[in-house]
């Protein structure tokens, strides 16, 4: 009888701190239950979203690929937009805005409209990363087209390392400089320019330097 009042006690027992924490319990079970299945919610939705952002820029792709014409820029134009709108935390929506502002560079003769598309790109690419650089070489362009000489230098001095991208941004700088009549800080540009690309650093870059009197040995 003991051993069975003991186990009548426990079951008591259970029942009353069951009665006491029941609440508390399920509220924790239920909330565990809701992190993991809103977990599971929130990765579906991303992988949707990315699944539909591969495939605007997929078709954005095929349509700068076609034969320029009025049709297929209206295209890559609202694709563009589309990702950077629906899609802008994908890198999707990053090299959307890469190839929309060389379509506003190359065939709309527009670099406001390429300027405003790699501004918006460069705030979302990681800092120090190689997408960095490439954006920053394009928006610098871009602004030297534009005959915003001081913000292009701007944009290309704020690269805090340019790694392989050395030559061609020292280049670059040495364009905006000769745009802007400094022919000494260009000549050291591109000697930094050829400096970098070592035995590739001919062909544009030697005319440029031999235009400022520089051969080969200087």
């Amino acid at each position: 009888m003991a051993e069975l009042r003991t186990e009548e006690e426990q079951v008591e027992a259970i029942k009353n701190w069951f009665r006491q924490n029941g609440t508390s319990l399920l509220i924790g079970i239920g909330a565990a239950l809701a992190i993991v299945f809103g977990w599971q919610a929130w990765q579906t939705h991303q992988a949707n979203e990315q699944a539909s952002a591969a495939n605007a820029f997929n078709r954005l792709l095929e349509a700068s690929s076609q034969q320029s014409s009025d049709e297929n820029r209206e295209t890559v134009r609202y694709l563009g937009e589309q990702l950077r709108s629906d899609y802008p935390d994908t890198p999707y929506a990053t090299y959307a805005s890469l190839l929309l502002a060389s379509e506003q560079l190359m065939e709309e003769n527009d670099p406001a409209a390429a300027r405003e598309s790699l501004s918006w790109a460069l705030d979302r690419v990681e800092s120090g990363s190689t997408l960095e650089l490439l954006v920053r070489s394009r928006l610098a362009r871009a602004q030297l087209a534009e005959g915003d000489l001081d913000a292009a230098l701007a944009t290309l001095r704020s690269a805090s390392d340019t790694g392989a991208f050395t030559g061609l941004m020292a280049e670059l700088e040495g364009d905006i400089l000769m745009a802007s009549g400094d022919q000494g800080g260009a000549r050291k540009a591109y000697l930094r320019a050829r400096e970098a690309a070592g035995s590739e650093g001919l062909g544009l870059l030697q005319l440029k330097l031999a235009d400022l009197g520089i051969g080969g040995d200087a």
